[in-house]
């Protein structure tokens, strides 16, 4: 079980630190790549994006599903389904909004899905800051 903890709140706090970075610097930057160059950019963006986040989400939320199924200690499971619950928003934010921009996006800048994309991303980041002190709790 310490292991599935471990996994929880390594994958929670590394997601939770690139979200907020990706919210706060990477984001709003994206407006000042350029249109000539931007297609490409949004593309190697979603690619090199991809390769950390996506390993990240999966074992964030397998472990999710692990400690909600099997709490570590009587009473957890409360704390794990409220996680589990911002998890769920995360990734509906991910599948509804964000997605759909940046789906947008790799066919050229367009500032209005630009702004809606740093607007709607808050939904995210704001989910997994809460999810740190949760994922912490479990683990203690």
């Amino acid at each position: 079980m310490t292991s599935v903890l471990m996994i929880h709140l390594g994958a929670t706090v590394l997601m939770a630190g690139l979200i907020l970075f990706v919210q706060i610097v990477h984001y709003p930057l994206m407006a000042r790549v350029g249109e000539k160059n931007f297609e490409r950019y949004e593309a190697g963006h979603t690619f090199r994006t991809g390769l950390l986040v996506v390993p990240l989400m999966i074992a964030e939320s397998i472990s999710a599903l692990w400690l909600v199924a099997v709490p570590a200690a009587e009473g957890d499971r409360l704390l794990a389904l409220t996680g589990l619950a911002f998890l769920g928003v995360i990734w509906l934010s991910t599948a509804l909004l964000q997605a759909p921009a940046h789906r947008r996006l790799i066919r050229g800048f367009d500032a209005a899905v630009h702004a809606k994309l740093v607007r709607t991303n808050w939904i995210r980041t704001l989910s997994w800051l809460a999810r740190v002190p949760i994922a912490f709790a479990l683990f203690l």
